[in-house]
């Protein structure tokens, strides 16, 4: 691995959800996050409102087919958190879904307790 880029850490199921997803969608979240990884943001990663700042971004991109959403986190120095991916069901508004929210902070809680070395997590 390239030194000066970060690890990523998935969290829960986030990266079997990423390979559900249709390839060309997870190449292009896999870019954006390849970027983070470089400790930068790419353009399509905006900070996703309610996490109390600038640390949890969200990735979003579309095909055909619907609209998909990657979550991040790069509050830890060492590694960029993948929290969540998914595809966003509702045809109305671009809020993001309270059930999605939940799922991101308890990812989100996760991530704490894996950076201090409470669980066990695959990179």
């Amino acid at each position: 691995m390239n030194p000066s880029r970060k690890p990523l850490v998935w969290v829960g199921s986030s990266k079997k959800d990423l390979l559900n997803l249709p390839r060309e969608i997870q190449k292009a979240i896999g870019y954006s996050l390849n970027i983070a990884q470089r400790g930068m943001k790419d353009d399509d990663a905006k900070p996703l409102l309610g996490f109390g700042g600038a640390s949890v971004f969200e990735i979003v991109k579309s095909d055909g087919y619907g609209t998909y959403r990657g979550v991040y986190t790069v509050k830890f120095q060492e590694a960029v958190y993948v929290l969540h991916v998914f595809q966003k069901k509702s045809k109305s508004g671009i809020k993001t879904p309270k059930i999605e929210l939940d799922l991101i902070n308890s990812r989100l809680r996760d991530a704490y307790y894996i950076h201090n070395g409470n669980l066990n997590y695959e990179k």
